[in-house]
């Protein structure tokens, strides 16, 4: 049996796996004898590619980089390593790549430990006997899921809580490597485990999940460090540079989140209503009051994403101030002469798009913005279209339309786009969608998210 805590301690190395972190401060948190060390490795904020590719936003050298100060830290103090959304998103073949990396770690280094791997990709008859019998419901402003969104979805991961990863360091997992879970959950199971109160763990979980992004100035590329106690949790850089402050704090326990009060995830969701923000030295803060509120059944989140067509690109800067001042007209010039030029062509169905930047090209989405234009522009021509040949088609016509498009006060009769790049289109690839962003109930957390175990260098 395991003797009580008074403290339990957790080292968040950077945001997210690969992110990078300074040595100097990974040693100073480890100095101060962590009980483990967790971190996020991935997140949907790259968008719907990567789930649906099977491939990951971060890069394998810089993973394997972050991973390997980690392993052996953490196997030298005899303290678990958790990583959680292994390869960036979840899925079987990003637990796969993250896998792959640590073995290849162990075998250069020499290392030996228990390795669990915790799946997280669902499967869609499961899927679609939940939706039969009711127990799928949409996360707003998502629609209710289909029986033909479940079809076309290339991949369906769910948010694990921490419960599965409960389960492997109960095991003895030295190492455990998990599929898509719920970003603080990571940070919160060893803490839950060992009879500390799920508020305050879920809530230091949210705050280290991002590592440094919470001091002052923020970073995601250093570390962080908490310390979880009984009625609080105190939180500290772990870089002379950096300290957090009530403010730095309290902003990030409002991130990524729509009511300022409640923080949802799987089975619950954290209650801030009293929760206090105290300055416990000039670099740490200690945070109380936070409460863990069950919801009355267990959701998970379901993230899928559907191939929608493929994608080529280019790149143009436009200096005319004639030109500026018409652009609007001018594409939609284009526009219309690319798809007259095509729709008896057999190439109907396919997306331009003109992204305009020093004219609202970042916040076009808001319409009622002043519209303020720059002495220069810079335009990205998009097109989409159901093979990457026929989005070649359409991009390489739009652009040298673009390029020589007339417009009244037009004087010059050579080219209106300056092309930065030879050849000027790019091939970008498939196109991802998100159509599956809908809550789940079940009975069990741990059922969805299989455990395996492997013992990994001597005697394996």
């Amino acid at each position: 049996m395991q003797e009580p805590l008074n403290e339990l301690r957790v080292l968040s190395p950077t945001a997210i796996l690969g992110y990078g972190f300074p040595l100097e401060s990974f040693e100073e948190g480890m100095r101060r004898r962590p009980h483990v060390i967790a971190v996020d490795a991935g997140s949907t904020d790259p968008g719907p590619y990567y789930l649906g590719a099977g491939y990951s936003f971060t890069d394998n050298n810089s993973v394997k980089r972050d991973l390997e100060i980690m392993m052996e830290a953490g196997l030298r103090a005899g303290i678990p390593v958790i990583i959680g959304t292994a390869g960036g998103s979840g899925a079987r073949a990003h637990v796969a790549l993250a896998r792959d990396i640590i073995l290849s770690i162990a075998e250069e280094k020499g290392l030996s430990f228990k390795l669990a791997v915790i799946e997280s990709e669902q499967d869609k008859d499961l899927i679609r006997q939940k939706l039969a019998r009711g127990e799928v419901t949409p996360l707003p402003p998502a629609a209710p899921l289909t029986a033909s969104d479940i079809d076309e979805a290339v991949r369906i991961v769910a948010q694990m809580g921490e419960e599965p990863i409960i389960e492997a360091l109960a095991h003895g997992a030295q190492v455990i490597l998990a599929g898509r879970a719920y970003d603080p959950s990571v940070f919160a199971a060893l803490g839950i485990s060992r009879g500390f109160d799920k508020g305050l763990a879920i809530h230091m979980g949210k705050i280290l999940e991002c590592a440094a992004i919470a001091a002052l100035p923020g970073s995601g590329s250093d570390c962080m460090f908490g310390r979880l106690q009984k009625d609080c949790f105190i939180l500290e850089p772990l870089s002379d540079a950096r300290k957090c402050t009530t403010l730095s704090v309290a902003a990030h326990t409002l991130y990524e989140k729509t009511n300022p009060y409640e923080l949802p995830g799987p089975g619950g969701a954290i209650h801030l209503y009293d929760t206090t923000f105290t300055q416990e030295t000039e670099s740490s803060v200690k945070v109380s009051g936070s409460r863990f509120v069950p919801t009355d059944a267990y959701y998970l989140k379901l993230e899928g994403v559907k191939l929608v067509g493929y994608r080529t690109v280019s790149i143009a800067g436009v200096k005319d101030p004639v030109m500026i001042e018409k652009i609007d007209a001018v594409t939609a010039g284009v526009k219309a002469r690319v798809r007259n030029n095509f729709e008896t062509y057999g190439i109907k169905d396919f997306y331009l798009d003109f992204k305009i930047y020093g004219k609202n090209g970042v916040m076009a989405l808001f319409p009622d913005l002043e519209k303020q234009v720059g002495h220069e522009l810079a335009i990205v021509i998009e097109a989409v279209a159901q093979s990457q040949e026929q989005a070649d088609t359409i991009c390489g016509f739009a652009r040298s339309t673009l390029l020589h498009f007339g417009y009244e006060g037009r004087i010059s009769t050579a080219g209106n786009l300056a092309l930065p790049f030879s050849p000027s289109d790019f091939k970008a690839g498939a196109v991802y969608a998100f159509n599956v962003y809908h809550l789940m109930r079940i009975d069990d957390p741990r059922e969805h998210f299989p455990v395996t175990y492997e013992t990994i260098g001597k005697g394996r």
